[in-house]
């Protein structure tokens, strides 16, 4: 059954591909109620991917949380989530803002949660030609995906020491609530959320920082795992192992959304890369009462 649903998500990812890059040039952009951008590709790989599984999602054991369906709100409730054995989520174009500019970062996001956790994840970045994918064992990286000429390589444990050569990639709103310290490493935004948790598990930086919603989260989910990176809060540094309503904003108008921030980073980084980053109001004392708390853990 994994091969039928990898080979389904592969679809989704491919045909979905094809049309990104057939509308790229015409993609009629708009801005939804929460201020988003949509196209007209968000909407079409969206319908496609309900049309590939929409037989599974006729039972009880699938469900679909989808970032273009307008009443994705109503499957936020935790039993209903717990009894449902396959969740899946899907973006159908992450870094929307970029697509809709023309340019190549943006990627196509599709996880399947099993029990609540991570299982497999296919992430595609159609002009990149560069696809990440799980298959509930093992993650791989694949260049020149869907042609003749690809070159796949596991994804492994990765530990890349931080340098001044280093890259940490933060999100949109990062620089509208804290600064950042390039003592050890510089910083930039790609702004594609499923790019920022892709790449440090090949290797492209050395993390992320990151506060999105389930579907920007869910494809990428078991690939960097496989790379022993892991979500850990900002706040407290505890990692998001399963889907939970408490992780999310369930009160507001953007209820998927997380209700903090997290790092994405291996173990020994984590204390590193948050001594970096500093909320705009925190005073050098309250900084230091911070890290220290954060060295007792």
């Amino acid at each position: 059954m994994i091969k039928e649903y990898l080979d389904r998500m592969n679809h989704i990812a491919f045909v979905g591909g094809q049309i990104a890059l057939d509308l790229i040039s015409n993609s009629s952009p708009y801005l939804k109620s929460d201020k988003s951008v949509s196209t007209k590709a968000d909407i079409a790989i969206s319908k496609l991917a309900h049309s590939v599984i929409g037989d599974w999602l006729t039972t009880s054991d699938h469900l679909l949380i989808d970032e273009e369906d307008a009443h994705n709100m109503e499957s936020l409730d935790q039993s209903y989530l717990t009894n449902t054995p396959f969740i899946w989520a899907l973006d159908p174009i992450d870094g929307t803002r970029s697509f809709s500019n023309g340019m190549p970062n943006f990627g196509i996001s599709i996880g399947l949660l099993k029990n609540l956790k991570p299982w497999l994840g296919v992430v595609y970045f159609p002009m990149l030609g560069e696809l990440f994918y799980s298959d509930g064992k093992q993650s791989f990286f694949v260049q020149n995906a869907f042609t003749e000429h690809e070159e796949k390589r596991a994804i492994t444990p990765v530990e890349q020491q931080i340098t001044k050569q280093s890259i940490f990639i933060c999100n949109d709103s990062f620089f509208e609530r804290f600064d950042w310290h390039p003592d050890i490493c510089q910083i930039m935004n790609p702004v594609c959320a499923v790019l920022s948790l892709c790449w440090p598990a090949i290797g492209r930086g050395c993390g992320a920082f990151f506060g999105a919603h389930i579907w920007d989260f869910a494809g990428s989910w078991p690939i960097f795992l496989s790379a022993g990176l892991c979500l850990r809060s900002y706040q407290t540094g505890k990692q998001i192992e399963q889907l939970d309503i408490g992780l999310f904003a369930r009160e507001s108008k953007d209820p998927w959304k997380l209700n903090e921030y997290y790092i994405l980073s291996s173990e020994p980084n984590f204390a590193i890369l948050r001594e970096q980053i500093v909320p705009k109001h925190e005073t050098q004392i309250t900084r230091s009462k911070r890290s220290s708390r954060l060295a007792l853990k």
